[in-house]
């Protein structure tokens, strides 16, 4: 197996406060991967560590199989990235803050900063001063500098940022073809779940600053993650009769009127039956499957 990114006991602490605590991350070659975790959980700070902008205070950084150093230019140049919010030279155009980047990074190929302006849809306002484009529109240019000279590693710390509904598509689209056909591998880290669980191959959830998990999104979806949701008028009388008369113990209460039940050995028309005949109003019950959403969730409230 072949791994892009490898972080062994990676640790940061500001104030002797540890943000990224003994981190260990694996990222394979050709892969996208989802780094999650809740806002503070340490994502910036880890990528920050990676691409070199921070120092670990402790652990090692393997790029490409080469240990990272203050001195690993010719590493740092196979990789683009989106740290936060990308920043420009806001008097300049799209296109001019392009081929300023090209200049700097020593990349010289006809028409580039063109292709990339027009595969990020960005075309038609490629000569406009930066200064008036929009968050989405800012956004779009930072991923098209990220990906300008066509690095092995993409790094993007929230790229959806700004993006309308159709932006946020075609971005999703534009990711999985640079990791299908241009065989770039990904490490993103998104709030918008349902997203990176469209994209994602491997998923690492992070929270107060420890890997909590490590597991490709096949192995999520092999997790028996089904339930049955129970709307119904009196929750307290459901849960009750769950418990106390079905012996149904693996449920969890959403909210005022929902009931989720785990693990349930009969089928949904007989407990629902059992259930009206015991006087629970049910408004709905449904067999549905959790999301990763729904296991990020329940994930990080345990590691809490």
């Amino acid at each position: 197996m072949s791994y892009v990114i490898r972080t062994h006991g990676l640790t940061k602490a500001f104030d002797n406060k540890e943000v990224v605590s003994n981190l260990d991350m694996n990222v394979k070659q050709n892969e996208i991967y989802g780094f999650l975790g809740p806002n503070g959980a340490g994502k910036t700070t880890a990528m920050k560590m990676i691409i070199n902008l921070l120092k670990p205070t402790s652990g090692e950084i393997e790029l490409f199989g080469e240990r990272l150093t203050h001195s690993s230019y010719n590493v740092l140049k196979r990789m683009g990235s989106i740290i936060e919010y990308p920043a420009f030279y806001d008097h300049l155009s799209g296109k001019e803050n392009l081929e300023l980047h090209c200049e700097y990074m020593g990349y010289y190929s006809p028409n580039s900063v063109q292709n990339t302006l027009e595969m990020l849809g960005l075309a038609d306002t490629g000569n406009k001063p930066v200064r008036n484009y929009s968050l989405g529109m800012k956004q779009r240019l930072g991923l098209a500098r990220a990906v300008l000279t066509k690095p092995e590693l993409l790094i993007l710390d929230e790229p959806m940022n700004g993006l309308d509904p159709a932006g946020i598509k075609h971005i999703r689209d534009l990711l999985k073809m640079l990791c299908q056909n241009s065989g770039i591998t990904i490490l993103i880290s998104s709030h918008i779940l349902s997203e990176i669980e469209n994209i994602a191959d491997t998923i690492g959830i992070i929270h107060h600053g420890k890997m909590l998990q490590e597991l490709t999104m096949q192995e999520v979806r092999n997790l028996n993650l089904s339930y049955v949701e129970l709307v119904a008028g009196n929750l307290k009388q459901a849960a009750y009769l769950l418990s106390e008369h079905l012996q149904i113990t693996n449920f969890k209460i959403i909210d005022d009127k929902v009931i989720r039940i785990y693990d349930v050995a009969m089928p949904t028309q007989e407990l629902s039956k059992k259930l009206v005949q015991n006087d629970v109003a049910i408004e709905s019950m449904s067999k549905k499957s959790e999301s990763l959403e729904d296991y990020f969730l329940k994930l990080t409230t345990e590691g809490r």
